[in-house]
């Protein structure tokens, strides 16, 4: 019994692949595609807390990112000259037995997941996408951009933060709006005192690694700016360099020649956050993930919230022959839970660009992550 028997997912980033996985599981039949022809996510690390380890457990695939990442329990929190102010926990969700948290490469993350969309069946094609989708009482008719039709009884949309299909169904939502800070990333080789996640909290500037294998951790660094500005590519070596020169720690100090090596692969992104009001649904058009709920990195939760909602909406599909309950059902599960997550990530935000009372963000930092251990 289920709400669906075919359909089609947009877009092959984390939310759509889990998604596409659960419900092969359920044996509806599911079209993923995919813009990118080499479906080769950028970037750099990407730290994975309990629940969504849980997730991928879900999924199936939480061995193979413990033997390709690195899974650890708690973070440290220090101040810029490395003295220990704060042990977090970093308790183990609720109904599994994963790790606390981890970290892996989101290129290696990427790939375990589309070898296992692939395994289980699901028809991927790449380098392709909608051009137009029609809708009646029964389906929706959709034409492809290389000529092909299908006709499928649900669309989910999981096309990113920049979703044509959210501009398209949701067009009087604001894009995502730049909130006041970058982070930056760079990988780099682990040392031996680096085996669990490690923040400095500096003023108005914050540095942190997680070790996502083990030879390596990335760093990221969240800094203030006012404004959203061009940063010339060129000079994002020095310009990291830096800002780790504010911090004293003589392990922060020993990795600034690291920065400057071209095989740190610095990247810059200024922030923003997305919550679209729910329904998050327009008819037989669903979206999810970052194209309704896209979140700063302050609780590394943002792929997280992205794969629960790909497995809790497959969830919902398979345990009703109704499409509206089983999309009312998904809504009620995930509109709070992802909220959550980007209001309390944009308070830890606005506490460090504000210079704000530190003990205030390890309160917010420690209640989410009791609340984001609860089962979805």
């Amino acid at each position: 019994m289920t709400a669906v028997n075919k359909v089609l997912v947009v877009g092959g980033g984390f939310s759509g692949m889990a998604a596409a996985i659960e419900l092969r599981k359920a044996g509806v039949a599911v079209n993923l595609v995919e813009q990118d022809p080499h479906w080769c996510p950028l970037g750099a690390g990407i730290t994975i807390g309990g629940p969504t380890l849980r997730a991928l457990q879900v999924l199936g695939v939480y061995e193979e990112v413990v033997e390709q990442g690195c899974v650890t329990n708690g973070v440290d929190i220090c101040l810029p000259n490395g003295h220990t102010v704060a042990e977090l926990p970093t308790p183990t969700p609720v109904g599994s037995n994963v790790a606390g948290g981890g970290g892996i490469m989101r290129p290696v993350l990427a790939r375990i997941l589309a070898q296992a969309t692939r395994r289980a069946g699901v028809d991927v094609r790449l380098g392709c996408t909608w051009t137009t989708i029609e809708q009646d009482a029964e389906g929706a008719d959709v034409r492809f951009d290389d000529g092909s039709t299908g006709r499928y009884d649900l669309v989910i949309g999981a096309d990113g933060v920049h979703s044509r299909l959210r501009e398209t169904y949701f067009p009087e939502v604001r894009a995502p709006e730049y909130i006041g800070q970058g982070v930056w990333r760079a990988v780099m080789p682990r040392p031996d005192a680096i085996v669990r996640p490690r923040m400095w909290l500096g003023h108005h500037i914050k540095v942190g690694v997680n070790p996502v294998s083990q030879t390596h951790m990335y760093m990221f660094i969240t800094e203030d700016r006012p404004t959203k500005e061009h940063i010339d590519p060129a000079t994002w070596p020095q310009v990291f360099a830096g800002l780790m020169k504010g911090f004293p720690d003589p392990l922060i100090e020993a990795l600034i020649p690291h920065a400057l090596a071209a095989e740190a692969a610095i990247d810059y992104r200024p922030l923003a956050n997305l919550l679209v009001p729910a329904p998050w649904n327009r008819g037989r058009v669903v979206l999810i993930g970052d194209t309704v709920a896209a979140t700063t990195p302050h609780l590394a939760s943002g792929a997280g919230i992205g794969i629960e909602s790909g497995i809790v909406l497959a969830q919902e599909l398979s345990s009703t022959a109704d499409l509206q309950t089983a999309l009312d059902r998904f809504h009620a599960r995930r509109f709070a839970r992802c909220e959550l997550v980007i209001r309390n990530s944009e308070a830890l935000c606005r506490i460090e660009i504000e210079g704000g009372d530190k003990q205030e963000h390890g309160r917010i930092m420690r209640e989410s992550l009791m609340a984001l251990a609860q089962p979805i």
